[in-house]
């Protein structure tokens, strides 16, 4: 929490996309932080102690997102909850096995401001 509010963490390497992001999310009555990179995303993770985290797949790798789920979760073990933010399509799920990831959701990019609120909606008031 920062000044009372849950924080959302977006990891995207396109900044004019984590802009958008930014007053979608606080917009809807969220703290937002932001990471450029998978790497960055890791500090930001220890730092600002996300309640939920938006990771893109691909930054600066193919499967950047993807490899920062799994190392975040070696690192730290318990995390919150994390979606995976895709523009591949419904493709997506042949290269990549979510379930075993354990993530919370994947969200089609562009993301619509309203299913983002009403999945952030659900997912930080049950906590």
């Amino acid at each position: 929490m920062k000044d009372g509010k849950r924080v959302v963490l977006c990891i995207d390497d396109d900044q004019d996309f984590l802009d958008s992001m930014k007053m979608i999310v606080e917009g809807g009555g969220y703290a937002f932080a932001s990471a450029g990179s998978a790497e960055e995303g890791l500090q930001q993770v220890r730092d600002v102690k996300p309640d939920v985290i938006l990771v893109d797949l691909m930054m600066e790798e193919v499967d950047a997102g993807v490899n920062f789920v799994k190392e975040v979760k070696v690192r730290l073990g318990s995390v919150p909850p994390i979606f995976m933010l895709s523009s591949v399509g419904d493709n997506l799920n042949l290269s990549v096995d979510y379930n075993s990831l354990g993530l919370s959701g994947v969200l089609q990019k562009p993301v619509n401001p309203e299913t983002l609120l009403k999945t952030l909606n659900a997912k930080l008031t049950r906590k």
